[in-house]
């Protein structure tokens, strides 16, 4: 049996998803972004409501924390310090491009 045919949903960072939802596209199980909630790696758009519900931009990080922890075999705890340094390395890329884009370029 084919299975019906589904309509392709482009994913924005305005898109929100429960943790059940993030768990199952992720590859990740539920216990495992409890616990990069815990460790900080990933944030509820409300910590404080129940349930959690997450950003589009969640789905990107937790896809890169599967994938981080199937290729090195890591822990929670090393997946979530892992990610974290990931995206703080992205926001220097993007400050150091903004500041560039602000100098005047010398003649090399």
């Amino acid at each position: 049996m084919l299975p019906e045919h589904v309509e392709p949903e482009w994913l924005t960072e305005d898109h929100a998803f429960s943790l059940a939802e993030l768990a199952e596209l992720s590859g990740l199980s539920e216990a495992e972004l409890r616990e990069l909630v815990d460790y900080g790696a990933v944030t509820p758009i409300d910590p404080e409501s129940s349930p959690w519900v997450f950003s589009g931009k969640c789905l990107l990080t937790v896809r890169t924390a599967c994938r981080l922890r199937i290729s090195f075999d890591l822990e929670p705890y090393g997946v979530a310090l892992m990610v974290t340094l990931l995206e703080r390395i992205q926001e220097l890329e993007t400050q150091l491009r903004e500041l560039r884009a602000q100098t005047p370029h010398a003649d090399r």
